[in-house]
């Protein structure tokens, strides 16, 4: 029966609510399966297979974000794949030329692909870069791939930059909010189909918690602390 039981919250976990963004891929996916089983019963099968993966592609379950001044939240979930010290921001963070921390989290397809907020605060910059579509986990993704910019501000001014990046399989980041919008820790930005990475640049005095291979969960996970902030509330 406890087996039963843990196989059953395991399924109830594993498809919690999809995103909106998904429905429209799910119902397209379920009239094809219908057609299909009528006229080819074995693409039926697997048309359905690709429809259930498509609808635990865009699942987005719901996220407890811890509440702290100073914290660095994760953007995404998935692997963290580098930590640099000494990055350069892109061009279109517009945040000078000074060298800044850089977290990296890459995304598989089988992660939730809901991007959330770093940090709370007021975006004042982003912009849109058309490019590339080449393997995100690659250093030349920062600079070369599809990619979707934003510069959060928090309220004692830190400055914190996030890019979401399109990768081999990912073609389309579709953000949530723009400039002028003021967000919580932990609320959703937007939604990278099909595998890709999220950049975070923090300031070159942050103090950084993440390790290359750890993994991330969206909103939970503390990837930093914020040394101006963490002991302006101490």
């Amino acid at each position: 029966m406890d087996n039963r039981h843990n196989l059953l919250d395991t399924i109830a976990n594993a498809f919690v609510p999809i995103h909106p963004d998904g429905y429209k891929f799910v119902a397209i996916g379920a009239i094809a399966t219908l057609f299909l089983f009528l006229f080819a019963p074995a693409l039926g099968w697997l048309c359905a297979l690709g429809t259930v993966f498509c609808a635990y592609f865009f699942r987005d379950p719901e996220r407890v974000t811890p509440d702290r001044p100073g914290l660095v939240v994760s953007a995404a979930d998935g692997r963290i794949s580098t930590v640099v010290e000494d990055a350069m921001a892109p061009r279109e963070l517009a945040l000078g030329t000074a060298t800044l921390t850089r977290i990296s989290v890459f995304l598989s397809v089988f992660d939730v692909h809901v991007v959330r907020a770093p940090v709370g605060g007021k975006i004042i910059h982003s912009a849109y870069v058309h490019g590339a579509f080449f393997n995100a986990e690659l250093d030349k993704a920062s600079e070369e791939n599809e990619r979707q910019a934003f510069v959060i501000e928090t309220k004692s001014g830190t400055k914190i930059g996030v890019v979401l990046i399109a990768g081999l399989v990912a073609r389309r980041i579709v953000p949530f909010v723009g400039d002028g919008d003021r967000l919580e820790a932990g609320q959703r930005m937007g939604l990278i189909r099909f595998g890709s990475r999220v950049d975070l640049y923090l300031p070159p005095d942050t103090e950084a918690l993440a390790e290359i291979g750890q993994t991330a969960i969206a909103g939970e996970t503390v990837l930093a602390i914020l040394a101006g902030e963490a002991k302006g509330s101490a």
